[in-house]
């Protein structure tokens, strides 16, 4: 493909991703406002996100095989019809329950949306390009997700909460059109065929694990349901694992995690992902219920997390290139890891600059991760399986996020329901104000107890201190293993370069000898 038709086609991959970003923080910012209009508590909020999450992980399995099988543009548009499908729905519930089933729809979109994207830039660029084009998308990325805060935002403070889908329609639209008349077809005949047994076992097996690990809060850890639901999502994800080994041309190709770059790189992502969600179900919230922003200024504040993204995507191809990506993936959960230990110091009382300055570090350090381990990933994958491996590397981040979401909102909710004091409050009115900070401080108006109020702002903080805690230590602990099994691919660029080089002297000296005799 000529280099202008090349770059154009990125564009179009550019806009698919907008759409992805933009939806993974379009709800976030409007959880406190669902909360008050649609009667949504803790558990139903960690659904409305995980529900989209969950399928977008475990849909992509299938999703990159169908697309080196059947055509990843072909695939790449199915998915954004699908995604502005669930879009349409979101605008028009108006219940807890109907608003998760429109993000279901969304996640089977976003599902074939994300790795036929990724699947499609190793054959479209290839070296140093290859590490501009993963830049290039990540950025893409990273403006949809601060775009999404600051225009649902503004849509709240004008319009009803259905509104923040409707901005998806016109995005995915463009997307469509660009698709289509931008990206080349591309397959993979031998690509293996779709295990309907597989797919059922992942898509079953993460949403009873992850409905085990939102429900526990509520119902008790130790409730025959939710332990079952547990024990049924292990033992079923466990089954995946099985069948697939068994098969010669599986649909989840776990042979590639023996490959150490791919492995690691992929793993240390997760991590990445795992806290930039449960942080963006998390700030929010306190930004909104507890610092009293309104939405559009919630999505401003929440700037800094995003900006430090997109400044280091920019930056990372060159000192990819002069350091390799060990020393900046590292560097980068280093970073993480001390920026979310500085944010659990935050009290209730704490003001914004402080706030800015641990979520500024804590984007830094998420850049320096995602877009290098991202490229050193896809470049580590063999010739023919850039499918499959993009859907499952994927995958394992997208779990990561899912359970970022699940487990670090179980641990928010736990602290603050165990914290929050409601001595002196109805029955009824403590149970209700039990179900997040908003129906706290809305039992406390209607009820006149502002000391509920005051003890729902810190039990928040409380949880959410933990919270950053958890990430803090685990990012440190992460950065410590990533320095030890983190291939360093800049020595083996070397060597490979210094091969060459040799293979070339050693023939130009051949053909001169030749030569001579």
């Amino acid at each position: 493909m000529a280099l202008k038709n090349r770059w154009l086609a990125l564009i179009g991959l550019t806009i698919s991703v907008l759409v992805i970003g933009f939806d993974l923080t379009i709800l976030n910012v409007a959880l406190p406002t669902m909360a008050a209009d649609i009667g949504a508590d803790t558990g139903e909020l960690q659904w409305i996100v995980d529900s989209y999450a969950v399928v977008y992980a475990a849909a992509m399995l299938p999703a990159g095989l169908l697309g080196d099988r059947f055509g990843r543009r072909k695939l790449l548009v199915a998915g954004l019809v699908v995604f502005l499908a669930g879009s349409v729905l979101g605008a028009l519930v108006d219940t807890p329950g109907m608003v998760i089933a429109a993000r279901t729809v969304m996640g089977i979109g976003a599902a074939l949306i994300m790795p036929l994207t990724l699947s499609v830039i190793p054959t479209l660029f290839k070296g140093p390009e290859q590490t501009k084009a993963i830049a290039v998308i990540t950025v893409g990325m990273s403006i949809g997700m601060p775009l999404g805060p600051l225009v649902s935002g503004w849509l709240l403070d004008h319009f009803w909460w259905g509104s923040v889908f409707v901005f998806n329609i016109p995005l995915v639209a463009i997307g469509i059109v660009a698709c289509l008349l931008l990206i080349p077809e591309t397959r993979d005949q031998s690509a293996p065929t779709i295990d309907m047994l597989s797919t059922v076992l992942g898509i079953l097996g993460l949403g009873a694990l992850i409905y085990g690990v939102i429900e526990a809060p509520a119902e008790g850890w130790t409730d025959p349901v939710i332990l079952a639901s547990m024990l049924v999502g292990v033992l079923m994800l466990v089954g995946l694992v099985v069948r697939e080994r068994s098969q010669s041309r599986p649909m989840v190709d776990l042979e590639l995690l023996k490959n150490r770059a791919y492995r690691w790189n992929t793993i240390i992502a997760t991590l990445a992902m795992f806290v930039f969600m449960g942080l963006m179900f998390v700030l929010p919230q306190y930004l909104q219920a507890v610092q009293g922003h309104d939405a559009f200024g919630t999505g401003l504040r929440l700037m800094p997390l995003m900006a430090g993204t997109i400044i280091v995507a920019r930056a990372v191809p060159p000192l990819t290139a002069r350091f390799g990506t060990r020393p900046l993936v590292v560097a980068g959960v280093a970073l993480m890891g001390v920026a979310m230990l500085l944010g659990s110091t935050t009290e209730a009382d704490t003001g914004y600059g402080f706030t800015a300055l641990w979520m500024t570090l804590t984007g830094l350090g998420i850049g320096f991760v995602l877009v290098p381990a991202l490229d050193s990933a896809l470049a580590s994958l063999p010739r023919g399986r850039e499918g499959t491996g993009s859907g499952l590397m994927t995958t394992i981040r997208q779990v990561g996020g899912a359970f970022g979401i699940a487990l670090l909102g179980s641990v928010l909710n736990g602290a603050f329901t165990d914290r929050l004091d409601t001595d002196g409050v109805p029955e009824p009115a403590a149970e209700a104000a039990k179900e997040s900070v908003v129906a706290a401080q809305t039992v406390a108006a209607k009820l006149d107890i502002p000391q509920l109020a005051q003890s729902a702002e810190s039990s928040f903080v409380h949880g959410m201190g933990l919270v950053l805690l958890v990430c803090g230590i685990a990012g440190l602990a992460t950065a410590v293993l990533g320095a030890f099994v983190l291939p360093n691919d800049r020595k083996e660029k070397q060597m490979q370069q210094e091969a060459g080089e040799q293979a070339l002297a050693e023939s130009v000296s051949g053909a001169a000898d030749g030569v001579r005799q």
